[in-house]
């Protein structure tokens, strides 16, 4: 009778060691999705504070085109006002969607490439759009990570019980694999 008991006990604690295992895993995986996005919130973050300075140097040579000045605005606009993950990578979207159409106008203005300034601002504008695909892919990584421990059984017990949700990938905005065109 005493050796059920404690063989009973033993079984309970080893138990209870691999639940709390399991939510501290859960809990690992959630803050790495969450210090993920933080890096591509980390490059968004360059991304406009470049764009500020290409658009000042391109409206000088082509103050027609402010239509696409007032994309872009716009779409940073929304993305500040953003609140959630999916709400931020939408706006994201249509950020590279405004700038795809201010570089389609800038290939149609011999002069804007060849000022300084501009090829300067486009090569870290490049350089931190490179970066920004990089870390969406670490983030999707991230979250394909937390997922699966969601998913698979005995974590999707856990994780219901613990009230850990499965977790949206980045996905591109819709029209992304289209490119933009313009019309003058």
């Amino acid at each position: 009778m005493k050796k059920t008991l404690i063989i009973i006990g033993i079984l309970a604690l080893v138990m209870i060691i691999g639940v709390f295992g399991y939510y501290n895993k859960l809990i690992t995986a959630n803050e790495a999705v969450d210090g993920q996005w933080a890096q591509v919130e980390s490059q968004y973050q360059r991304r406009f504070d470049l764009i500020p300075n290409l658009v000042e140097s391109v409206k000088g040579v082509m103050g027609q085109e402010k239509e696409v000045f007032g994309m872009i605005a716009e779409a940073r606009t929304k993305y500040a006002g953003a609140t959630t993950v999916n709400e931020k990578a939408t706006a994201a979207g249509e950020v590279e969607s405004a700038l795809a159409r201010l570089l389609v106008v800038m290939e149609n203005y011999p002069q804007l490439k060849s000022a300084d300034t501009v090829q300067t601002l486009m090569a870290q504008l490049e350089g931190t759009e490179n970066r920004i695909s990089v870390e969406r892919g670490r983030y999707n990584d991230q979250v394909r990570g937390y997922n699966t421990m969601t998913k698979r059984f005995p974590g999707n017990i856990m994780a219901s019980i613990f009230g850990f949700n499965e977790r949206n990938y980045f996905e591109s905005a819709t029209g992304a694999d289209v490119a933009p065109t313009v019309n003058f």
